[in-house]
């Protein structure tokens, strides 16, 4: 029987494509698969040299060392953390946008000055938690936070003045609930808005401003050159790194206690394997020794949560953060 040699040709060569296509299909899958192959952006929302910029930069360092592409911070400061989490809201879903995103994203909807919610992001984990302290200048003639707020409740409204991050950040907040405590209105301080702790310690330290609400590791350098004094913490107990720093409670009889956070997250709809496999190194990071020696050294709390974890810590603090900022009179009244 006679072969057709058109039609065996044309076998043999569709024989061939079809095996071509399914040699080239797994590449093709292999190599969207392969992240990251390219250097990836870890966008900050507040300014270089504060909390979030040094707890941004100690993850990116490691994953840059264990995945072997750069991990570049990048610092989008502005609108109270409003540019910086929209930043990492609305980049591509690819895994090489991912981001820093902090407490403020539970509290800005809040006040009106954006959409973003929890929820615009898929979480990866969360890493940190830091209560705040009561900063002061070196050469301030207060001493004690005794003497701080016996000051400030003989004062009148706007004498003081203080900052430590935007207009209704959670540094505002600590500073509300502090004033609330000891039974002066949300406003008897002056707040002075800024970009983060970092800048608004400088300006501590030029003397532009009398205290400082951050947490004490982001006023650590300022302490350490003596420029700036941590009168008290605002937490259930003292932060073993500066056991010197006494609660309000122990001074003043205060129960109060607020707290910052940070995590990573990335743009909504991540695929889910490399959700996964950045989780997977993020767990990495966080449990290394290079981390929490970095942590502990700086006084940083370290709280670890899987994105399970950190959607239902996120949702309880949005709920929360609602209804003190309506009880403080930041929220936007619908």
């Amino acid at each position: 029987m006679k072969r057709n040699p058109i039609g065996h040709r044309r076998a043999l060569l569709g024989g061939l494509a079809a095996a071509g296509l399914g040699a080239l299909l797994p590449a093709a899958a292999r190599a969207q698969g392969a992240w990251p192959n390219r250097p990836v952006t870890l966008v900050c929302p507040w300014g270089a040299g504060g909390g979030t910029d040094a707890t941004a930069r100690i993850v990116a360092a490691i994953l840059e060392k264990n995945l072997g592409q750069p991990f570049n911070v990048v610092n989008r400061v502005g609108g109270s953390g409003v540019i910086g989490h929209s930043a990492i809201a609305t980049a591509p879903p690819d895994g090489y946008t991912i981001g820093m995103i902090t407490v403020e994203i539970t509290m800005m909807h809040h006040q009106g000055l954006t959409d973003l919610k929890p929820t615009s992001y898929t979480p990866l984990a969360l890493m940190n938690v830091d209560p705040p302290g009561v900063q002061v200048n070196a050469g301030s003639p207060y001493k004690t936070i005794k003497a701080l707020a016996d000051a400030i409740k003989a004062a009148p409204a706007g004498r003081f003045k203080a900052s430590g991050t935007g207009q209704g950040g959670i540094w505002h907040l600590g500073l509300i609930g502090w004033l609330q405590a000891m039974g002066l209105s949300p406003n008897h301080v002056q707040w002075v808005p800024s970009n983060g702790a970092a800048p608004a310690m400088q300006d501590l330290a030029a003397g532009g401003i009398d205290i400082v609400t951050c947490s004490v590791p982001e006023a650590k350098a300022m302490i350490d050159a003596g420029k700036a004094v941590s009168l008290a913490v605002m937490a259930p107990q003292r932060n073993p790194a500066f056991k010197d720093v006494p609660t309000l409670n122990e001074t003043l009889g205060i129960n109060y206690s607020v707290g910052a956070w940070r995590g990573i997250a990335a743009p909504r709809n991540l695929p889910d394997a490399i959700a996964a496999r950045l989780t997977a190194e993020l767990k990495k990071a966080y449990d290394s020794a290079e981390f929490q020696d970095f942590m502990r050294n700086r006084g940083f709390g370290t709280t670890w949560a899987d994105p399970a974890g950190f959607t239902k810590f996120m949702a309880d603090g949005d709920r929360a953060m609602g209804v003190a900022m309506t009880a403080a009179g930041l929220a936007k009244k619908s």
